[in-house]
């Protein structure tokens, strides 16, 4: 399996302890985390922010088992980028189950890329569809423990 996701996912970027309780105060939360990481410009922030929120209101992007993988297109980011946030309380994602999220991975990329973001995100809705991993990433301690769980999952 093409491990895209060691790429894009960096260990800054990994958020262990989510505090928003619905979907858009998730959003906004894990595009805060892109500011503040420097991975979004602060100038950038609110168009980030609309360009997810508009994708949602299409289609809402929770899936099942407490995982929702939101994600936008816009020319406000400059290559591929994510933040995995997880929430131990849980948030109403209104997902496909009708139960709240608790993993969260916000995907990015510019307006003019395609493959890259739809094999990203078809990668990382994979790992997560597995209840070992899902179970595993709720436990994990630290940012490396669930990449690292990641590249294990994925060498199988």
């Amino acid at each position: 399996m093409n491990k895209r996701y060691r790429k894009v996912l960096q260990p800054r970027n990994i958020i262990l302890d989510l505090h928003a309780t619905d979907k858009p105060g998730v959003i906004a939360e894990l595009v805060d985390h892109l500011v503040s990481t420097g991975d979004i410009a602060p100038q950038k922030r609110d168009e980030v922010l609309a360009a997810v929120l508009s994708r949602e209101k299409r289609m809402s992007t929770g899936l099942q088992h407490g995982v929702a993988v939101p994600h936008g297109k816009t020319d406000a980011v400059s290559d591929l980028i994510a933040v995995l946030g997880r929430s131990r309380h849980g948030a109403e994602f209104a997902s496909l189950d009708g139960r709240p999220a608790q993993i969260f991975v916000l995907i990015l990329s510019p307006e003019s890329m395609a493959g890259p973001h739809v094999e990203f995100l078809a990668e990382i809705s994979r790992l997560l569809t597995r209840a070992e991993i899902r179970e595993r990433l709720l436990a994990a301690e630290s940012a490396e423990e669930i990449l690292n769980l990641f590249d294990q999952s994925a060498d199988r």
